[in-house]
């Protein structure tokens, strides 16, 4: 190895990797929206837990068990992330509509999985749910359909990397 060559010591750059940079990206999106749910409306808000058909108790572990596993989905997310910067394998546009369909889907499914079928939690108690489950489930779609735009343009940019 000289130590005149200025790439002496990285890792050379890999091709691209666009359905692996957009299935990391949506285990990260997915752990951030997991993370804002926990923090604004079950620590802040108060408005629910994840399970809170039982005690409080058990409605505080199950808080719990889903922080932890939001957190170790972000970790798991991140580290992959940066194994994918390192080698030169990220491509931006899959990655940023990774992020909006994760974050989507895990909108989407707790609205409509958690809420409605599995009745685990309403997003609110003591009000009329109705607006609350529009605007919980419009904003999911609303990340989806940006996320699926993301990405139709990333596949017509043909998976390239930004110089």
């Amino acid at each position: 190895m000289s130590t005149s060559d200025p790439s002496a010591g990285t890792p050379a750059a890999r091709h691209p990797e666009p359905r692996r940079s957009l299935l990391v990206c949506a285990l990260v999106g997915a752990a951030v929206m997991a993370g804002v749910d926990e923090i604004v409306f079950h620590q802040l808000l108060h408005w629910h837990h994840f399970y809170d058909r039982s005690t409080p108790g058990v409605a505080l572990v199950s808080d719990g068990l889903l922080h932890t596993a939001e957190l170790l989905a972000l970790v798991a997310g991140l580290f992959l992330f940066a194994d994918l910067r390192r080698r030169g394998a990220l491509v931006a546009g899959h990655a940023w509509s990774g992020a909006f369909l994760g974050a989507g889907v895990f909108q989407v499914f707790d609205g409509i999985v958690d809420h409605k079928v599995l009745r685990v939690h309403q997003v609110r108690y003591g009000v009329d749910v109705t607006p609350y489950d529009w605007a919980w489930n419009l904003a999911g779609l609303a990340l989806l359909v940006t996320g699926g735009a993301l990405l139709a343009r990333a596949r017509r940019a043909g998976g390239r990397r930004p110089s």
